[in-house]
């Protein structure tokens, strides 16, 4: 479970991308200097099988990388070890969900789940599997995601494949949410739940791949960026502001060589003023967006 669930993240949260008019096609940037490449390409980490999001120019990108980059190394996650990360990181026998959570919140979410399998979750761990939940339901998978599809073809074509995070260091970022911060993230993802999704998965004009597929960020992107930011802004600066700073950081530090990198992240990563595309420019590089 806690596999699923700690590599995939939150697809509602992660996953969506970055306005823009580029042609119709999940979002593609590139990071320029005077010798270096850098392609910033924004995933959703569980796809229907079916999706074909795979491009002439993301192949390109791909076929000219040497170094293709994650948020973290998904295929060689040993069971055990993801077993342990959550007992250590996401469980808290001592005080349930049920002690956690008001009491209308907790009568919604046992409409969703059993409640007495999920009790001793963290309120972190809880909400990333209830919000992956129905897109799971409706046949996406995370071995299908653009991470896990990009993960094997980068091994296959022995390029070097570098991970800004592990699972610890994923795991320890929910966890170190304050209590109260923890609560509404799960409160909000089960009053999401309850109201129906922004966005239908149901084959049609809003649909959330099709959406991402087509590169329809203006929609999608600021929208919920902006009420992650206003609605639950530590959570906000936990999953996407300061994780995006540090891994600027790395790139910066990668374009101080040559050649051709592929950036591999959740296309939230990509959005708004913290996104990785605002904050290299930012740095000096020429940024653009190709797809």
């Amino acid at each position: 479970m806690f596999r699923r669930v700690a590599l995939a993240a939150a697809a509602w949260f992660l996953g969506l991308g970055l306005a823009g008019g580029a042609a119709a096609a999940p979002a593609l940037w590139v990071v320029r200097d005077a010798d270096s490449e850098i392609y910033l390409f924004g995933t959703l980490h569980a796809l229907d099988p079916a999706t074909r999001w795979r491009t002439p120019a993301y192949d390109a990108a791909l076929a000219r990388a040497s170094t293709v980059w994650f948020e973290a190394d998904l295929d060689t996650a040993d069971p055990r070890a993801v077993a342990r990360i959550l007992d250590r990181y996401g469980v808290d026998p001592e005080r349930p969900l049920s002690r956690k959570l008001p009491a209308a919140d907790l009568q919604a979410l046992a409409r969703h789940v059993d409640l007495a399998r999920i009790d001793h979750l963290r309120p972190w761990a809880a909400a990333l599997m209830l919000s992956m939940q129905p897109m799971l339901e409706r046949g996406a998978r995370v071995e299908a995601g653009a991470d896990m599809t990009v993960t094997r073809a980068a091994r296959g074509a022995a390029k070097s494949v570098r991970a800004f995070e592990t699972l610890e260091d994923q795991a320890r970022l929910f966890a170190g949410l304050s209590e109260p911060a923890e609560v509404q993230y799960l409160t909000d993802v089960i009053r999401q739940r309850a109201a129906g999704p922004r966005l239908s998965l149901r084959r049609g004009a809003g649909d959330l791949e099709q959406a991402w597929a087509a590169g329809d960020m203006a929609r999608l992107g600021p929208a919920l960026v902006g009420g992650l930011r206003a609605g639950n802004p530590a959570l906000y600066e936990a999953l996407l502001q300061r994780r995006n700073l540090a891994w600027a950081e790395q790139l910066a530090a990668e374009m101080g060589g040559a050649g051709v990198d592929l950036v591999n992240v959740g296309a939230l990563h990509m959005v708004g003023e913290h996104g990785l595309p605002a904050l290299l420019a930012n740095r000096g590089f020429t940024v653009e967006r190709v797809q």
